[in-house]
């Protein structure tokens, strides 16, 4: 698809990854519809890309919430005349071992159900909510062809410490295959982009021991950077023939 016909939505858009893809868009003249819980940061997105080609429009959104969804892929649809377009960018981090023993202590320490739910309500839970409910939408509305991107992980092949945040990446990236079989008849495509480590504001709340681990580990030499993702995701928008598939691009990291 040209990135100018799309009429797409964007959740987690308020800063990072989500907040480039919206600013590259608008800039290539598409339609935006920027969700995230954190309402200064979308306040501020629109702010800065007044004048662009394209238009972002923002709206409050909590997509572990299923009243919040169906309302956010309504409202969507009306203020952009249309819906053609999905990037499930939102996440969170609640990092833990399933079960963590204290060297000192002897204490025996569990990951806890709360930590385990909140990953896979917002991760997994509500990115399958925004699709669900934004493909009825194009649908109904007989919209199509249509484009959905899931923003998996490489940590989806499996990460200490990340048992909650493995799961839902590994299902999204899994239900890609999944999901382009059963949107097939309706002319839409999901494809998912796997980051490896890059300069978020999710990122740099790491341990800097971890951090630093990681970073030397990855054969390119340094974090990714935003861009580097948003040149995978304007593939997967662009290439009418991908589709079912991940793209990791990690720099060669394996974890």
């Amino acid at each position: 698809m040209q990135l100018s016909s799309l009429k797409i939505i964007i959740t987690g858009a308020a800063q990072g990854m989500g907040a480039h893809f919206a600013h590259r868009l608008a800039e290539a003249g598409a339609s935006v519809a920027a969700g995230d819980v954190k309402e200064e940061g979308l306040a501020a997105l629109v702010e800065s890309t007044k004048g662009l080609p394209g238009k972002v429009h923002a709206r409050k959104l909590d997509v572990s919430s299923e009243a919040d969804v169906g309302a956010f892929v309504d409202w969507a649809h009306g203020a952009m005349g249309g819906l053609n377009g999905l990037i499930n960018n939102a996440g969170i981090l609640r990092d833990g071992l399933l079960v963590k023993k204290d060297r000192t202590s002897g204490e025996v320490t569990k990951l806890t159900k709360d930590q385990w739910d909140a990953v896979i309500g917002v991760n997994l839970t509500g990115a399958a909510l925004m699709v669900r409910d934004t493909v009825a939408k194009m649908v109904t509305t007989e919209q199509g062809p249509g484009v959905i991107v899931n923003m998996s992980s490489v940590a989806r092949h499996g990460n200490r410490g990340q048992s909650n945040y493995t799961s839902a990446k590994a299902a999204l990236a899994a239900n890609c295959v999944t999901w382009s079989r059963e949107f097939a008849p309706f002319k839409i495509r999901v494809g998912a982009v796997a980051p490896g480590m890059i300069e978020t504001p999710m990122t740099q709340g790491m341990n800097q021991k971890a951090r630093d681990a990681l970073v030397a580990n990855i054969p390119v030499g340094r974090i990714g950077i935003p861009e580097d993702i948003w040149l995978a995701v304007k593939f997967v928008l662009e290439c009418d023939y991908f589709n079912g598939r991940t793209v990791d691009v990690d720099g060669g990291l394996s974890m």
